[in-house]
Formats: C-alpha cells, structure tokens, sequence
C-alpha cells in the first residue's frame, strides 16, 4: 500500500508538481492550501509525511509545523522553502523537521528525502515503543485493536482496570495475552509500579515454590543468598501468572491461601511476609475442563476467574492484519537498518487471508522474516514462500519436432545429459527445494554465469534470483566467461 503524502502550500503550481512527482513514485499525495487545511488533515489521521511550505498566508510555516509536532510529535515533516538562508533552516529544524529542500526540488532529491523521513519515523516509533514498555506505560492506545473483537476486549480490559479484581485472560497461544495484562497494568492506578510476568510454565517442578514465594539463605541445597520470589518483587504493582494451567497440584494451594490472605511465606522463613499485588493471569487451556478432571483446583479456578477477557485468535481479527504488518514493518526497519516501505496489495491480501495458527507470533516472525529477505520497496508473496508457496516462474521449453534438435537446453533432461535429476535414487520425486537450487545452478553453468541471462530464462527478477543464489550458497564466479 502506498505511504500518505500531505503537502501544504499556498501555491496551487507547486502542489500539482508535487502531487504529479509523489504519485509517479507510488505515494498518495494529499494537498491543503494553507497551515490550518494542513493541520486539520494531520488530525484526521492517516498521514505518513508531510511537506510543508514555510511562507503561507495566516499560519506560516514553522506556526504550522509547531502545531503539528504538538499534535503529532513523530509526524515527519519535510520543509520546502523558496530561500535557503541559514536562519530559516536552523529555525525549521529546531522546530522538528526532519529535512529540508529548497524548491524547485528533483524527484530524486524528493524520493530521498521521504525515504530518509519514513526511516526515522520508524525509529523514533520503535525508540518510543521500548520507552513505554520500560516504564510500563504501553498501553491500550498503543494497541492495534481495530476489530469489532479487539474493541471489546479493550472495553472490558479498561473497566476491569478501574479496580482491583482478579482478571483471568484466556485465548489460543501467540495472541497477545501478555500485551493486554500490561495494558490493564497501564491503565490502573497501579501505573508506573511493578509489573512482574512469571510464565508457570517454564519453571522446573521442584523451583515453582521459590520463585513464587522465595527462600531464606540455607533454606535447601543451594540457597546461598536470601530470594525474594516473584511475589515480593511485584509488591505494589501487578503479578502476571501466564500459563496458570500448567501449575502444579500442591503449588495451587499455596497460590490460593497467599490470594485469601494476602501474604506469602518463603521457603525456610520463619513468618509469613505481607505482599500487596493485582493477580492477573492467563492461559491457553480449558481452565474449567481442567477442573473437572482434577488436574485444577476449583476454589481456586473461582478465585481467579473473577474477570474474564477473552483474546481472539488472528482469524477472528482479520480486519486488523494490515495494520499490525505496517506496525511490524516499522519495527523491524529499525531494528535491521531496512528501508521497506510496505506490502505490495497482493502481499497483504494474501497475508490477510492465511490462516495463522501462531496468530499474532507467527504473523510477526513471518514479517521479521520477510523484511530481513526483501530486496525492494515493497514486500512482495516471494518474500513468503511458506506461505505462498511461489516458485520461480520457468518459460516452457519449446517443443521440439520429430527428429529437430532442441532449440534450447532443457532443464528436465536426463541426468547423464548434464541436466536436473527430478527423481532420487528410491524413483520418488525430490524435494522442490533441491530440485529449484539444482536448476539455478544448472542455469548459471549453461548460461556462463551472465545473471541477467539466467534470470530471463527463469523468468524471474534479478534480485530475486540473486537472493536465491544466497540462500543456496550457489557459485556463480567459477562459470563467468574468461575475459
């Protein structure tokens, strides 16, 4: 999908140039008159960049870009202004631009500058991210939640946060339970304290106690120093119990009296210790199957499940996929130095409608992937071949005439005719994989190594192919025709 272009300028020449040179690159270009139609436009939402003349009649340039970092502190907006004096350019920029040209600008000059200013609203976003996951304010606004089901989870997680009242948060693995317990944490008074994630899970059997409860020096083998255990260190704030499910028998009990009583005792201490903390806690599994089964305590099943919130899965949300692959996009040009605009259409219709049985997780590693691979502006359905399932497109060997020689090699002639083997030994067809890395690397030596050839016979682009050479460590130097 194309990135929103905002322009601001008084003169309607300089905004049809601008338009006519943004929308020849693939951007959306939006146009206002003046310094107030600009902001209204930032307001509404949906803007990418913005580029701002600097004089303009009411609210000249930097009253406008003053306006809008106040609004909007991470909008990047480019400044054109007709005079390059210093002094206007060291005011722009002290006011938050992120770049600046005098006008007339090259399209070159142009597509650089909005490149440059997506790439440093993608880090000032991550940069924020993490701030606000460090200080515990990420929180439901910070969510993408634009599915009627997402909306109501964030309406019941905002009233549950209110209160004190022991949420239970249920939904399939990779959905983003955690996210929503630290946006209820968020939300709460308790805002800024303690927010402590314990997966039960994860903990060895014979350690669950201490972690939880902690120990007093010497209280077993190996207790060398004083552990205060999950409880004490969430003193104040909020403990969040994922996986409660996987909880042992015996541990549930003592769960349960430190939730009645509002105190732990830690293994080896010689009294119990006062703890003051919100329980929320999560889990994948049928809590109330596990019940009747015995494997969990019903008393402590009711303690818990006082408040619950169900996640849904990424199929139940699918309005919400676009969204939440810009966001990982943004995230990980950051954290890998990309400069990857967007999913093609294609791309995100085809994202849209897989069927994520990691939900969430899964869509994320699958983008981190992907971003990682891609060579262009735009990811592409190659950029996912696990999903998609795209090979390179092969053109058709011609079909030769009775008794006519071939007029080009064919990439399924029979191994002792120095082609690709489709056939293992056992007579059952090879893997596709190795099938595909045999035939580039049988292209490559008919072709004397010359790329352009090879990608054109394949029928693929060069950067994908060259990608593919990558990825199957392929030599192509040793078949380059001497000279």
């Amino acid at each position: 999908m194309a990135k929103t272009v905002l322009v601001v300028d008084d003169d309607p020449t300089q905004r049809r140039l601008l338009q006519a040179v943004l929308e020849k690159q693939g951007h959306h270009a939006q146009c206002a008159e003046d310094g107030e139609a600009g902001l209204a436009a930032v307001k509404r939402g949906g803007i990418d960049v913005v580029m701002l003349d600097m004089v303009m009649p009411g609210m000249d340039g930097i009253e406008t870009l003053e306006a809008m970092k106040a609004f909007s502190a991470e909008l990047p907006v480019i400044v054109l202004t007709a005079h390059g004096g210093i002094e206007t350019v060291v005011k722009a920029m002290r006011a938050g631009a992120c770049d600046f040209f005098v006008k007339p600008a090259s399209p070159e000059r142009i597509a650089v500058s909005i490149r440059n200013a997506l790439k440093v609203k993608d880090l000032s976003g991550e940069v924020n991210r993490l701030k606000k996951t460090k200080s515990g304010q990420l929180g439901f606004g910070d969510m993408i939640a634009g599915a009627p089901a997402m909306r109501q989870v964030v309406r019941l997680g905002e009233r549950a946060a209110k209160s004190n009242i022991p949420i239970l948060i249920t939904g399939e693995s990779g959905v983003g339970k955690e996210l929503v317990a630290r946006s209820i944490a968020a939300a709460s008074d308790r805002a800024g304290r303690p927010f402590v994630a314990v997966n039960c899970g994860a903990i060895p059997e014979n350690l669950v106690e201490s972690t939880l409860f902690g120990h007093e020096k010497g209280a077993f083998t190996g207790a060398v120093a004083k552990h205060l255990g999950k409880f004490q260190e969430a003193d104040g704030g909020t403990l969040f119990l994922d996986e409660i499910g996987e909880l042992p028998l015996d541990m549930q009990v003592k769960l349960l009296r430190a939730l009645q009583e509002g105190e732990v005792d830690p293994v080896g201490g010689k009294r119990p210790v006062k703890v003051d903390v919100r329980i929320v806690s999560a889990t994948n599994r049928d809590l109330a199957e596990q019940v009747k089964e015995g494997q969990f305590r019903e008393d402590l099943f009711y303690r818990l499940n006082v408040f619950p919130i169900e996640v849904p899965s990424l199929a139940q949300r699918r309005e919400d996929v676009p969204a939440l692959v810009r966001h990982f996009i943004g995230r990980f040009n950051a954290q890998e130095g990309k400069a990857v605009l967007d999913a093609a259409a294609e791309t995100m219709d085809l994202l849209s409608r897989h069927d994520w049985k990691g939900n969430v997780r899964q869509l994320e590693n699958a983008v981190f992937r992907a971003v990682v691979l891609c060579d262009g502006d735009y990811l592409t359905p190659e950029d996912f071949p696990q999903i998609s399932g795209l090979t390179p497109t092969l053109d058709a060997a011609p079909v030769a005439a009775e008794g006519a020689a071939p007029t080009e090699p064919s990439a399924f002639a029979e191994e002792d005719d120095g082609g690709v083997d489709i056939l293992d030994a056992g007579g059952h067809l090879r893997s596709l994989e190795n099938i595909e890395r045999d035939l580039i690397a049988f292209a490559i030596e008919t072709y004397s190594g010359r790329m352009a050839e090879v990608a054109r016979r394949l029928g693929v682009g060069r950067s994908t192919l060259y990608r593919k050479v990558r990825e199957y460590d392929l030599d192509v130097d040793g078949y380059r025709e001497a000279g």
